[in-house]
């Protein structure tokens, strides 16, 4: 018998999904996110154990004229991740990473609530949605994760290089114990994955870049203990439909296409 989304989620900690953003609209955000200047600008790095490094944006505020923000909006995503959550779902946050050809660092191995639970967040109940903006390959430093690993529950993380990362002796037993897969994925292509799955990536060697936008949600029951922290407390999700979206990337124009594309 064939197993439901849900179920392979919490079996494996993640799903991936082909094609659920249209060639037109990733070509769409790509070149939005080419052009940002304020993206660039806001864009920091996180240096690897090796010395590599590592650029991101992160953004907490859903901007009405913001292509991230309709991605982070976008039934598409935010109705999969309330169903493998298992709750309503609100924005956490969202961020572009900047992988660039031959000098994009690499991500140590960690758990995202490793992170979050210093936020106060009370439970692991909580997940990300990562969509491929570039081709990710193994190459280009595409996202490896030990598939089943949500199931060891959170691991304390120390810091590594200018990262902070999974308590190594851990993550040394859980590679001995769980199966490496690495995601490779094509623009459009998404994967939802479980607050405490273990995941890294390597650095970037090609002659491609890899970036990629991942849209973070919490549980509504698991509202922060704090107030004013780091990342939003609840506040009920504007959930914006196909063509919305559709809009927002590839212009009105592109609609009826990336309509037609992502059925």
């Amino acid at each position: 018998m064939d197993m439901t989304n849900s179920e392979l989620f919490r079996r494996n900690g993640y799903l991936l999904v082909r094609g659920l953003f249209s060639p037109d609209e990733t070509a769409g955000l790509l070149r939005h996110a080419k052009t940002d200047q304020r993206l660039q600008g806001e864009a920091y790095v996180r240096r690897d154990s090796q010395g590599g490094d590592t650029r991101l944006a992160l953004r907490n505020d859903l901007a009405a004229d913001s292509p991230y923000a309709a991605v982070a909006r976008s039934r598409r995503v935010v109705e999969p991740m309330q169903d493998l959550l298992g709750d309503e779902v609100y924005h956490y946050h969202h961020k572009m990473m900047l992988k660039e050809p031959r000098v994009g660092g690499a991500w140590e191995w960690h758990q995202d609530y490793g992170y979050w639970y210093n936020y106060g967040c009370l439970f692991p109940d909580m997940g990300s949605c990562l969509i491929a903006v570039d081709r990710a390959t193994r190459d280009n430093g595409c996202l490896q994760v030990l598939r089943g690993s949500q199931r060891i529950g959170r691991v304390d993380h120390v810091k590594t290089g200018e990262q902070v990362g999974a308590d190594p002796a851990r993550v040394e037993a859980a590679i001995e114990r769980f199966e490496l897969v690495y995601c490779e994925m094509g623009p459009g292509d998404a994967l939802f994955f479980h607050g405490n799955l273990l995941h890294r990536s390597d650095q970037n060697r090609s002659d491609y870049p890899r970036w990629s936008l991942i849209c973070c949600y919490n549980t509504k029951h698991n509202d922060p203990i704090v107030r004013d922290g780091r990342h939003p407390n609840y506040s009920p999700l504007e959930i914006w439909d196909d063509d919305r979206v559709a809009a927002m990337l590839v212009g009105d124009q592109g609609v009826e296409t990336a309509r037609s594309e992502t059925k």
